[in-house]
C-alpha cells in the first residue's frame, strides 16, 4: 500500500543514507556524490549550457513519501541498484520486478536495517500490482550485452521487453517518471514514448533514458588524466548511449582542461566504448552491471530531488528535445523538476573537434531513433 502523499520524511543532506551505512564522513562524501549535479541557472552567453556551481549542503530537506518500481530487479544490474534504492532515504516504499529469483532478492534486500519497505513481484501477472501507486518506474530489464555484441544487436530482444513494460506502467502508473536504461538506449526510449502515446498518456517530461554512466566514466577519466578532485570534475556528455553518439564535451569540463586533438580522440573514444572494455574483461560473465547501477542510483536520486521540489538539479540525458533539428530524441543536460524534466539544456559552445564528431554521429543516431519508431509502428500494424 502506498504512503499517503501527506506523509513527509526530514532528510538531514541527500546521500546521508549512503554515507551512514557505509561509514564514511559526511562533507566529502557528499560533495564527491553530488557535485555534477549541483549546478545554477544556466549561462546564456557562456561556453557551457549549464555550469557547476557550489552550492551549499541541504539541510531538513521535507519530501513526500515515494515508491520506486524497479523493474529487471533480479539482473545484473538490477541487484546492485535495488541495494542502493533500498539504502537512498527519498525512497519510502521499493517494489521488485522481475519475470523469476526476485523474491530472494527481496528478502535477501529486507535484511538490512534501512526503513524503506521492499515488496517483491514475479511475473506478468503481477506487474500490476507492483506499478500501482509508483512515483518512479526504474527499467534495467532485458538481456544484456554480450562479447562480440553491440547494443544494436541487443534490439530485437530487448525492444519487446520494453514495449510491454513501458506499456503495463503507462497503464497502471500513466503519472509516474519512467527512467529507461535497458539498451540500446537510443532506440527503447523512442519505443516508450511512442508506446505510451498509442495509450494517451505520453508525457516527454516524464520519459528519461539513463545517460549517467556515460557522464560517471567521463568525470573518472579525465580526473585520472589531469591528476584533478573527482569531486571537482563535471563533463558534460551529449548525443546518445551508443558508442560513436557519446560526444564527451571536453571543452566544457569543469575545471577547466586542455587536451590535444589525438588526446581528445584517445579520451572520447575511450568514453564511448568503455563498456565494450568492461564486456571483453568480463569474458561473456556480464557487462558494466555495477557502474551502471551506480550510475543509474545518481539518477534517480536526481530524479526525485526534482520531483520534491529541489531546485538547480542537472543531469545529462536522453529525452525528446528540440535542441537539433530533425533529430526528436538527444542526450543533453536537462534541469529536473516536480514534473520529471523541467527544461533541456542547449549544447554551449563546442569546439571544432566536437563539431566534427557531432556532424558524424548524427546519421547513426537518427537511424538507431527511427528504428524505434517504426518498430512500435510494425508492431501495432
Amino acid at each position: 500500500v502506498k504512503p499517503a502523499n501527506k506523509v513527509t520524511c526530514v532528510v538531514t543532506t541527500p546521500c546521508e543514507s549512503l554515507r551512514q551505512h557505509l561509514s564514511l564522513p559526511t562533507p566529502n562524501f557528499d560533495r564527491m556524490l553530488l557535485a555534477q549535479r549541483q549546478l545554477g541557472a544556466a549561462r546564456v552567453n557562456g561556453r557551457s549550457a549549464a555550469p557547476m556551481v557550489a552550492r551549499p549542503a541541504r539541510r531538513n530537506l521535507r519530501c513526500e513519501a515515494r515508491k520506486v518500481a524497479l523493474l529487471g530487479a533480479a539482473g545484473g544490474i538490477g541487484q546492485p541498484l535495488a541495494l542502493l534504492l533500498k539504502m537512498n532515504k527519498f525512497v519510502t516504499e521499493l517494489a521488485l520486478y522481475d519475470i523469476a529469483n526476485v523474491v530472494g532478492v527481496a528478502a535477501d534486500l529486507s535484511h538490512c536495517n534501512t526503513p524503506v519497505k521492499v515488496s517483491a513481484f514475479t511475473g506478468a501477472e503481477e506487474l500490476a500490482a507492483c506499478l500501482k501507486g509508483a512515483d518512479l518506474v526504474v527499467i534495467p530489464a532485458g538481456m544484456p550485452r554480450k562479447p562480440g555484441m553491440t547494443r544494436d544487436d541487443l534490439f530485437n530482444i530487448n525492444a519487446g521487453i520494453v514495449q510491454n513494460l513501458v506499456e503495463a506502467a503507462g497503464k497502471n502508473c500513466p503519472q509516474a517518471v519512467l527512467a529507461l536504461i535497458t539498451n540500446p538506449v537510443n532506440s527503447t526510449v523512442p519505443i516508450a514514448a511512442e508506446t505510451l502515446k498509442k495509450l494517451g498518456v505520453y508525457d516527454p517530461k516524464r520519459v528519461i533514458g539513463v545517460t549517467s554512466l556515460d557522464v560517471v566514466r567521463a568525470n573518472t577519466f579525465v580526473a585520472e588524466a589531469r591528476g584533478l578532485d573527482l569531486k571537482d570534475v563535471d563533463v558534460p556528455v551529449i548525443g546518445g548511449h551508443a558508442g560513436a553518439t557519446i560526444l564527451p564535451l571536453l571543452s566544457q569540463a569543469t575545471p577547466a582542461v586542455t587536451f590535444t586533438d589525438e588526446e581528445k580522440r584517445a579520451m572520447t573514444d575511450k568514453i564511448a566504448n568503455a563498456g565494450t572494455v568492461v564486456v571483453e574483461a568480463k569474458a561473456g560473465k556480464g557487462s558494466a552491471t555495477l557502474s551502471m547501477a551506480y550510475a543509474a542510483a545518481r539518477m534517480a536520486e536526481s530524479t526525485l530531488l526534482g520531483l520534491n521540489g529541489e531546485p538547480n538539479i542537472y543531469e545529462c540525458a536522453f529525452v525528446q528535445s528540440e535542441v537539433v533539428p530533425d533529430c526528436p530524441f538527444f542526450a543533453s543536460k536537462v534541469l529536473l523538476g516536480p514534473q520529471g524534466v523541467q527544461k533541456v539544456m542547449g549544447l554551449g559552445e563546442l569546439d571544432a573537434f566536437e563539431k566534427a564528431a557531432f556532424d558524424s554521429m548524427l546519421p547513426q543516431l537518427k537511424a538507431e531513433i527511427q528504428k524505434g519508431l517504426d518498430f512500435v509502428k510494425k508492431a501495432s500494424a
